[in-house]
């Protein structure tokens, strides 16, 4: 298969989001630099580690393709050419009624069901979004450890990210310091350092004040850039979530209700509510965990919570992956399907399926009344 949509594929180059996107074609030109790329890559299979998996928001047309009904999954796209992504590639999404044979047929037998890069991909499309921190701690839980650089922070996304990361790092880099006139010097040091794709490398000095071990202090800066992360994307995301609570509880659909979505959709409204706020929540306080013992290092000059932090952060990530990427997946398709200060009509078999799955993201508990249609 050939995706006509060329300057989507080149798009994810330039503007891609880490959390929807997992770039191979950019990890390869790394792995000149790192062997350990070559010596652990992701995918056994050189055209699947080369590829570029994302995220995706099914259409209405692609709709067919799949025997249960689905609002996103996991698309695998490899590219023709890698130095060339205007010749388009070749695709194949997760679940679709030939994915098997399609997948043999463009990746051979590690795709059989079992294999090694076959059971990378299904690990993969159990998450609910690619955020390198998520991901990275998920396949280790089962024994898949890629060589570090793999889960680097996409370019875009530093971007979008280095000056709420300075700022966070600079209010503490005052307490520390005081007004001092390198302080704002620092900070941009500190920065530069933690969003490196080696955030490990330059930290000598904090290392042997906390006594860790190469590994655990390489996995613990991994942790400190990973909450920082995800405190960007809660901070970014919030302004959005007021707004879209709003409309899922006051969305109306058009058309003929049935037994069911007449049933369903008023109890869902108030579910989703309820699990959307909790979620956040929950995010909000793990983060606090980060902000406490940072705190404890920067102002009351106390190492030992920090140390803590960083030996605790790789596991936290689950929790805090898993429900920060629901909220993440319900305002970017929410906002996908439904665009501001547009009236886009839907019927009531559609929004009950559009609830169903961000209840399922949410692994909210259904009505015993209700009718459980998610996957």
């Amino acid at each position: 298969m050939k995706d006509r949509n060329v300057r989507s594929l080149i798009a994810l180059e330039e503007s891609a989001s880490t959390a929807r996107v997992l770039n191979l074609v950019a990890a390869r030109r790394q792995a000149k630099l790192d062997p350990s790329m070559n010596e652990r890559p992701f995918f056994e299979n050189s055209n699947l580690n080369g590829s570029i998996i994302v995220k995706h928001r099914l259409r209405p047309h692609e709709l067919d393709l799949f025997q249960k009904p689905l609002s996103s999954t996991t698309k695998i796209m490899a590219p023709i050419d890698a130095t060339d992504l205007k010749l388009g590639a070749r695709y194949l999404m997760m679940g679709q009624n030939d994915f098997d044979q399609a997948a043999f047929e463009m990746f051979g037998e590690g795709m059989r069901p079992g294999r090694r890069d076959r059971l990378v991909l299904d690990l993969i499309d159990e998450l609910p979004s690619l955020d390198p921190f998520l991901l990275r701690e998920h396949l280790k839980r089962n024994g898949i450890e890629p060589a570090r650089r793999y889960f680097a922070i996409s370019d875009p996304d530093l971007e979008r990210m280095y000056a709420f990361v300075r700022e966070q790092v600079m209010a503490l880099v005052r307490l520390s310091s005081g007004q001092s006139s390198d302080s704002g010097f620092a900070a941009t040091r500190l920065v530069d350092k933690l969003l490196s794709n080696s955030p490990d490398e330059g930290f000598g000095p904090l290392k042997e004040v906390l006594r860790l071990s190469d590994k655990d202090y390489a996995d613990g800066v991994f942790g400190w850039r990973g909450f920082l992360y995800y405190k960007w994307v809660l901070t970014d995301m919030a302004p959005q979530l007021t707004g879209i609570l709003k409309e899922v509880t006051e969305i109306r659909a058009r058309g003929p209700n049935s037994l069911e979505t007449t049933h369903y959709l008023p109890r869902a409204r108030m579910r989703l509510e309820v699990a959307i706020a909790q979620a956040v929540k929950g995010v909000e306080k793990m983060l606090s965990v980060y902000d406490d013992a940072y705190s404890s290092l920067t102002v009351d000059g106390r190492p030992t919570a920090f140390r803590d932090f960083l030996l605790a952060a790789p596991n936290m990530f689950m929790s805090l992956g898993e429900q920060s990427g629901a909220v993440q997946h319900i305002a970017s398709f929410w906002r996908f399907r439904f665009p501001r200060g547009r009236r886009v009509a839907v019927s009531p078999d559609e929004l009950m399926d559009i609830f169903m799955d961000f209840e399922n993201g949410l692994q909210c508990v259904t009505d015993p009344d209700g009718v459980e249609r998610a996957a």
